[in-house]
């Protein structure tokens, strides 16, 4: 993911892109083709060096006339090239002349039935970025039949056939690529919803695009990264001191939940802010304090008792585990009137989903299911379309909305939506969320803004997690392993 373009774009944007590179510097769409099947072929002696077979699999669009340039390339090079066919709609000029000039090597263009023969790789060259409709005849059977082909690796041109280029929606079925080799823009589609289950390895190939023309489009998203986002983690003076860069308050901890603030605090204290206190029951403070001493416990079992604690705060994190009784009920009311900046999540956020109020100064880090009920819909109205739905939620409550999983999306009502691609199945277990309420709240309080603290957090957070995954696999992965991760994340960038 590093090496890839960080604007992304819809199915419509690139079309537009493709077309000004024919009507403004006068590229072909059949120069395009021979660039993606170069493209193509590049990739495969990268990626699998000692493949002598290709098995390709073409539709009659501009997708297939892509997979039709790389078999006539591929067979100019001594690759023993097996070709299929899938439907007999009529093609466009480009394609049918890609097609021709394939014939004229002496090569069978097989039309394909029911199955697939072996192979070394085989390529998906079946349906583009224009996809809007499920998948259904000889197309349905013939993505089945690449999927059932299990030894193997697949490479998609442009985009796994059968995947929705802008909701990462699969139309019934799709491709399961192994690596997917995108052209001229990034879709969005690749990196949300059902997205990543498809798309495999990420590659990306501009096809010698003019990179002027990517100015005349303002793209519909931009990936996160340390690179672009992190220029606030600086160096520090040398004779800064805890002063300097802020007091976080961690607010939460009901019966049976303490290790939810705790998670949360020190993951605020490892991306470096100054002071970290957590404001809990009275039960919990000494055990707290006991396993990390340099945390501040308070106990807090009424309003008052937080209020010193806000007066000498400059961001709050609230909700990891504060529940949704009487007790975080009061406690979230009070953090909303000190009107500091904030973090919003777990309980808090389903305590807001019952008051529903506008509020431009917090970051809201809801999970499907929780932006579910703060939008009053269902979690699966919210993965069909996460783009809608994390716009809608800034637009209902204000501030920033992060809404997390598997392309976690930040909005802050302007665009464009920021993503993050960082991240890893391993993080699906409980407290990962208390980790990244705590990271943007440490960052907050170092006077981070809400949108650059959301932004970094998210990265950290999700860079955190696939650095554990490195070190130790995915499975088993618990929220305390990202901790040590912060710290060398959050000093990484200078």
């Amino acid at each position: 993911m590093l090496n890839l373009p960080h604007d992304l774009y819809t199915a419509k944007q690139t079309r537009e892109l493709d077309l000004l590179v024919t009507e403004q510097h006068n590229v072909s769409t059949a120069k395009l083709m021979s660039r993606a099947g170069s493209a193509a072929l590049a990739s495969i002696k990268n990626h699998w060096p000692q493949a002598e077979r290709l098995l390709i699999v073409c539709g009659t669009g501009n997708n297939g006339g892509d997979g039709f340039e790389l078999a006539r390339q591929a067979i100019e090079l001594n690759y023993r090239v097996v070709i299929y066919q899938v439907g007999n709609d009529e093609m466009s000029n480009e394609t049918a002349a890609a097609r021709a000039a394939l014939l004229a090597t002496g090569t069978e263009i097989q039309q394909f039935e029911d199955s697939l023969p072996s192979t070394d790789i085989m390529v998906d060259a079946l349906l583009g970025t224009g996809l809007n409709r499920p998948i259904e005849g000889t197309y349905l059977a013939a993505i089945e039949a690449i999927n059932n082909n299990k030894r193997a690796p697949v490479l998609s041109l442009d985009i796994p056939s059968g995947l929705q280029a802008d909701t990462g929606s699969a139309m019934d079925i799709a491709v399961k690529a192994t690596i997917c080799l995108s052209f001229i823009g990034l879709n969005k589609g690749l990196f949300i919803g059902e997205g990543p289950n498809f798309s495999g390895t990420v590659c990306f190939d501009s096809l010698q695009i003019p990179s002027a023309l990517y100015k005349q489009f303002s793209p519909i998203a931009r990936r996160v990264s340390l690179e672009n986002d992190g220029d606030l983690l600086a160096p520090r003076e040398r004779t800064g001191h805890k002063g300097l860069y802020g007091h976080l308050l961690i607010i939460g901890g009901d019966h049976g939940m303490p290790g939810a603030a705790r998670v949360a605090a020190e993951a605020g204290g490892r991306v470096g802010a100054g002071l970290v206190s957590i404001g809990t029951r009275e039960v919990h403070s000494p055990i707290l304090n006991q396993a990390r001493p340099c945390l501040m416990c308070y106990g807090v079992e009424a309003p008052e008792d937080l209020a010193p604690l806000i007066e000498r705060a400059n961001s709050l994190t609230v909700g990891p585990g504060l529940g949704q009784g009487s007790w975080g009920k009061a406690l979230f009311q009070q953090a909303i009137d000190s009107n500091l900046p904030m973090v919003v999540d777990a309980d808090a956020l389903n305590l807001l989903s019952q008051n529903p109020r506008r509020y431009d100064n917090w970051v809201l880090t809801p999970h499907p299911g929780e932006a579910a009920r703060l939008l009053g819909c269902t979690s699966d109205e919210i993965q069909a379309d996460r783009f809608k739905a994390v716009q809608e939620l800034q637009n209902r409550y204000g501030g920033v909305a992060v809404l997390k999983g598997s392309g976690t999306l930040i909005y802050d009502g302007t665009e464009p939506t920021r993503l993050s691609t960082w991240g890893n199945p391993g993080m699906g277990s409980g407290g990962m969320g208390d980790v990244l309420a705590g990271v943007i709240g440490g960052l907050l309080a170092q006077g981070f803004p809400l949108m650059d603290a959301a932004c970094v957090g998210v990265t950290l957070h999700g860079m955190a997690g696939d650095k554990a995954a490195e070190q130790d696999g995915e499975r088993g992965m618990l929220a305390m392993d990202l901790i040590p991760h912060l710290r060398h994340l959050a000093n990484l960038i200078y």
